[in-house]
């Protein structure tokens, strides 16, 4: 920012979404913590500092894989991080992610405590860790990868495009919903035609690749996602990504995954944090 121009301080507004209810955004143009707070540790390995947004339902539907997987050194304690009101502005959390944004992970396994952030960066260095749910021989590794990467890539078209002006926007600009509508109906194709011959993302078995997609893809298929954008985006059309959704669905860690600090309401058996498995038991 120019020395010469008039500062104009951060602010916070409020606006309606269209199914009613408010969203608050916090506009804030620099980094670093705004407020003095330690994080919370438990007891386990493996501390997640998160919200059940689609990148943090990656990391908990991840982990729960894991342990349904029988790997006890993937238990965890998963804190509520609520962006809403601005708690990734707290001096811990930074601390452990410079860039404010959920999810971020330590790995206190270890003396040296390892800090992971960035979601596809966690569900890398987990399935490294444990090594599963990523192909070990050189061609589905990286077919993993690639289909990672292109989730890491592409979604920023979802949410901060479609998501937000078909959503969220407080002004509805034509041609931005429809130039975004348009990218996210070609990823959806992308992805249908993928999955025409192939049960899962990067092969015949899930991989952190499905972990990664599903959260964005999956549920925006399922309604799950932006009230309303089933129907706009014909989303019935897409019947390879129905399946593999609905394949996704009903596995019992995605579905306990999901529900871990969840802001929707309409998720039956949201639990705002889960410290032991017993807490996932109660619907």
């Amino acid at each position: 920012m120019s020395q010469d121009r008039d500062y104009v301080p951060p602010r916070v507004w409020t606006w309606t979404k269209p199914s009613g209810g408010t969203f608050a955004s916090i506009n804030r143009p620099t980094a670093g913590a705004t407020f003095e707070k330690e994080l919370p540790v438990g007891r386990h390995p493996l501390q997640l500092y998160s919200q059940g947004t689609p990148n943090g339902v990656k990391v908990t539907i991840m982990l729960e894989e894991l342990l349904s997987l029988g790997f006890g050194g993937a238990e965890y304690d998963a804190w509520l991080i609520d962006i809403s009101k601005g708690d990734q502005f707290g001096s811990g959390f930074v601390e452990i992610n410079p860039n404010s944004k959920i999810p971020a992970l330590v790995d206190r396994s270890d003396a040296e405590p390892v800090t992971v952030f960035e979601s596809g960066s966690i569900l890398l260095y987990l399935a490294e860790k444990f090594g599963a749910l990523l192909p070990k021989d050189r061609k589905g590794r990286a077919e993993a990868l690639n289909w990672l990467f292109w989730q890491m890539g592409s979604t920023p078209y979802l949410g901060g495009g479609f998501g937000h002006f078909f959503n969220y926007a407080p002004i509805k600009i034509e041609y931005a919903i429809d130039r975004f509508t348009m990218e996210i109906k070609r990823q959806l194709d992308v992805l249908d035609r993928r999955l025409a011959d192939r049960p899962f993302i990067a092969g015949p078995e899930l991989s952190i690749a499905d972990i990664a997609i599903y959260p964005w893809y999956g549920s925006l298929i399922q309604g799950w996602g932006y009230d309303g954008a089933v129907e706009f985006l014909s989303a019935h059309e897409y019947r390879n990504v129905n399946r593999w959704a609905d394949e996704l669905l009903a596995r019992p860690a995605v579905q306990r995954g999901r529900r871990i600090g969840a802001w929707r309401k309409d998720i039956v058996g949201r639990i705002a944090e889960r410290h032991e498995p017993s807490d996932l038991d109660t619907l």
